[in-house]
Order: structure tokens, then C-alpha cells, then sequence
């Protein structure tokens, strides 16, 4: 079966979040399940220049179509080269000033659209029967389908709309319709139009024969009107096409016992090499040199969704038992501000790097003791699974995804020996700060927190599964 997703990023050549982490590993497994995959991404500078192996597809007054290889794998990947759009400074979405461009309506489009052509021929040598589109920057994609299927009277291809965070929604002023090249009736209620303006998310969910989210949980959750974002209505409609796909961990990425960006790898059976990073990443942050309490670690964008302001109230308890916290992550400006003050004010406790290193989110995840997630909502979140993997233990809400993966540990989940992590409900300074004092009182007795530790190293969330669960999705709607 022919398979193009169809998204804004991928690892290892351009990421500002876990999307890109998806991108980069679900083809390939599906690669590896028999499925005949490709990728569409547009031609940013670091995609139009890191893909290996190209050759010209198609051209256009507006654009040519190159197709590569992604790097390390044998991925074929389709690149739009359209420098007037796509080759900005900044990251793909906004300037350096953090400003979202104004054109990414046109921007992204385009990407929609030659999706679209490529389940009608835009390739004469292969043409895609599913066109999968992941989060808002694709959402059009199903939209043109439909309307060439409408043209033509005839099926073009099965289309999938993936919700990577609902809360991203690609909306436009309604002007900017007329721009797109659809059928004017697409500007509905039954359609793109969403409370006046143009939604290139709307489109993928009520244009796209199924629906999908990262986890169970999140499917559920997004259906109700307080994680429905506006879209609970049409969501609770689709209901029978949604079905949600918990998100895994790419095992040649995300390995302590292969990592390359830890100078001392480990495994289940002997985790010397966790302890020797501890110490490491200690020294390397400039905190004190202690294994007495836990390390714990954040690696995030820095916004209130993520859990931000529950992590600040429970800083000073952290500090006052002898834990530490390194943040590495960047987002809101008065967070990043508080952040850098409880690291000027504890030197020996607080370590924040602003930004994003993805070779110091592995040493982070590999050294640390704990890793947060408090979030607000998490569609699947995927430090945690990288946690769990190098058992470095999860203190999330149970929320979404976070839900779906951490078991808390609970004196019935210690004596059950299936506790992995440590899960609170209510999204608030008591809720997370019980949490924190239930990882220090594990910390203090070893052997259970070892016991802990393993069950969570065991835990398997490969994307074999996830492809799988993919590939029969796609025969209940294939061309």
C-alpha cells in the first residue's frame, strides 16, 4: 500500500517538537511492516539541504518537487523547493522575534496541495492510495483531496487526519479563503469555517475519512468540551472514525545502551554508566556533587500547558530535601525569567539551559533521576517514554497519554511490582507537590526504587505496534 504523510518537520533534520520525533520514526516502520511509505515535507532550508540523494520530481511556476533520502535511513522523502516561502530565518513558523509569519497560510497551503497532486500523479512513477496528514500544517491536504474527488466524480485516496495537540489549530482571517483554490462551499460550517475564520485543522478533521490522536486517553478526552478546544462538537460527530494511537519510541534514537550523546551507556543489568552520567552532568552544570536525594530534570517548551508554574511551587520543596532540578527548554518569557532566578539564587540546586540541545536532552534524560512532565494536557508526551526508557522515572499528571504510560507508585502498585513513575490528579501546587514527596521517601529506600527503575526500563512502546495499528486503519479507506 502507498503511504505519504505529510508534515511540517522530522528528525534528524529539523525539530521544534515531539512531531518532528514521529515523522521521523513511524514511516520507517511502517517501511519495516511491508508499507510502500513517503513523506511530503516543505523546503526548509535544513530539509532542502539535508535530505541525501536527490532528483527533480516535477516543477511548476511556484515550486519543484525533489525527492531524497532522509539520512540514515532509506526513507524516501519529497521536498518542496519554493525559496520565496519556505527560506526564512527563524524556525519554520515564525521569525527570529518569535513573530508567526503572516504568509503561513500560503506557506502551508502549498503543502496541502501538493499532497494532494501526489495521489493523482504529480509523480508518474508512484502515486500515493493514503494521503496521512499530521497536525494543523497539513490539514488542507484532506480538504483538496476531497474537492479532486468531487471534481473528478470519482475516489482519489483514503485520507487520515492525525491530531498531534488540538490546541494548534492553523486558524486564518476569512479572507485568506479565497486564496486557498478550494470549492466556495467549503467555506461552511460543514467545512473550513470555524467562529469566522478559516481553520486549517477543521478541514483535516471533518474533510479526512479517519481521525487519529497519540494516545487512548486523549481521544477520549478531547471529545469533551474542557480539552475539545471549540472542535468537541464535530470530534463527538466523528467519533466512530476517531481512534487514538499511543506514540512510540524510535529504539535507534532513544537507547541507554547506544546512545551516542552519553559518554557512559548502561542497560537494564548494569546501570553503572546512569550513575557515572549523574555525576557528569552534575559537574557539567556546575550543581553540587551529591547522590543523596534525586536529580530531577525538565525538557520542554517552557509554557503553562506544560506544567511550568507547578513545577515553580514546587521548587522550594525540591531544594529543601537536598533535591536537584535542571531545566533544559524554552517558551514563555516570564518563565524562563522565574527559572533563571531560582538557578541564580540556588547554584548547587537549580541548573536552567534555555533553548534546545537535543545531545544535552539525551545526557539530561540519562543522568537524571526523575524527569516532570506536570502537565496541563498531554496529547501522548513523549519524555516520558524517553524516561521510562532510561529509567529515569516519571513524575507526570494523570492526563492524557501521561495516563496511558506511567504507573504511579502506589504502595498497591509497589507491592504489585508494576509502579513506574509517579502520577497526580489534580493540577495544582498539592497535587505535584505530593508527587515530589512520594519520589523522595521511594529515593530513600533503593532497592524498591531499583525495582521501580527496572519494571520501567521493561516497559515496550516501540512503533511497530503503532504501524501496525496504522496499516489497518489504512485498509478500512485505501483508494
Amino acid at each position: 500500500m502507498r503511504v505519504l504523510h505529510v508534515c511540517s518537520e522530522i528528525y534528524p533534520l529539523l525539530k521544534t517538537g515531539g512531531l518532528a520525533d514521529v515523522a521521523g520514526a513511524l514511516p520507517v516502520a511502517q517501511l519495516r511492516a511491508g508499507l510502500d511509505v513517503r513523506v511530503l515535507v516543505p523546503g526548509f532550508p535544513a530539509l532542502r539541504n539535508g535530505m541525501l540523494d536527490q532528483v527533480l520530481v516535477a516543477e511548476s511556476g511556484a515550486f519543484r518537487l525533489y525527492r531524497g533520502v532522509l539520512p540514515g535511513t532509506t526513507l524516501p522523502v519529497y521536498v518542496i523547493d519554493a525559496p520565496g516561502l519556505y527560506d526564512r530565518p527563524g524556525n519554520p513558523y515564525a521569525d527570529a522575534g518569535h513573530t508567526a509569519y503572516p504568509d503561513n497560510y500560503r506557506r502551508f497551503a502549498l503543502l496541502g496541495w501538493v499532497a494532494a497532486q501526489l495521489a493523482q500523479g504529480l509523480d508518474p512513477a508512484w502515486r500515493a492510495a493514503i494521503v496521512h496528514a499530521h497536525d494543523w500544517h497539513a490539514g488542507l491536504a484532506p480538504a483538496y483531496v476531497k474537492a479532486a474527488e468531487q471534481a473528478a466524480g470519482k475516489r482519489i485516496a483514503g485520507t487520515v487526519q492525525t491530531v498531534h495537540n488540538l490546541a494548534y489549530q492553523g486558524n486564518f482571517p476569512a479572507q485568506v479563503f479565497g486564496e486557498l483554490h478550494l470549492p466556495s462551499h467549503f467555506y461552511a460550517a460543514d467545512g473550513l469555517e470555524f467562529y469566522g475564520m478559516v481553520s486549517f485543522l477543521k478541514a483535516g478533521l471533518y474533510y479526512a475519512d479517519k481521525l487519529t490522536t497519540v494516545s487512548p486517553t486523549y481521544a477520549r478526552e478531547i471529545q469533551g468540551s474542557e480539552q475539545g478546544c471549540g472542535f468537541d462538537g464535530l470530534l463527538r460527530q466523528r467519533a466512530g472514525d476517531l481512534a487514538g494511537i499511543l506514540n512510540g519510541v524510535d529504539d535507534t534514537v532513544w537507547n541507554p545502551t547506544l546512545d551516542p550523546f552519553i559518554a557512559h551507556p548502561y542497560s537494564l543489568h548494569n546501570m553503572a554508566g546512569k550513575h557515572q552520567g549523574k555525576t557528569a552532568l552534575q559537574q557539567e552544570a556546575g550543581l553540587a556533587v551529591q547522590d543523596r536525594a534525586p536529580l530531577f530534570c525538565i525538557v520542554s517548551r517552557l509554557t503553562e500547558q506544560k506544567g511550568l508554574h507547578l513545577v515553580l511551587d514546587a521548587l522550594p520543596g525540591i531544594v529543601a530535601r537536598g533535591g536537584q532540578l535542571m531545566v533544559l527548554g524554552a517558551g514563555d518569557s516570564a518563565f524562563e525569567a522565574q527559572l533563571s532566578a531560582a538557578a541564580a539564587a540556588h547554584p548547587a540546586s537549580v541548573a536552567v539551559h534555555l533553548g534546545y540541545d537535543e545531545q544535552l536532552a539525551h545526557r539530561l534524560i540519562a543522568g537524571a533521576d526523575v524527569i516532570m512532565v506536570p502537565s496541563r494536557f498531554e496529547p501522548c508526551g513523549l519524555t516520558q517514554l524517553y524516561g521510562l526508557k532510561y529509567g529515569t522515572l516519571p513524575l507526570v499528571r494523570r492526563v492524557g497519554g501521561l495516563a496511558d504510560t506511567v504507573v504511579d507508585a502506589s504502595l498497591e502498585h509497589l507491592d504489585e511490582q508494576v509502579a513506574s513513575g509517579f502520577v497526580f490528579d489534580n493540577f495544582d501546587a498539592a497535587g505535584i507537590d505530593a508527587a515530589v514527596r512520594r519520589a523522595f521517601a521511594l529515593y530513600k529506600r533503593r532497592s524498591e526504587w531499583e525495582d521501580v527503575q527496572a519494571y520501567a526500563m521493561q516497559q515496550q512502546f516501540g512503533w511497530d505496534a503503532a504501524a501496525a495499528q496504522y496499516g489497518a486503519l489504512y485498509q478500512q479507506i485505501a483508494a
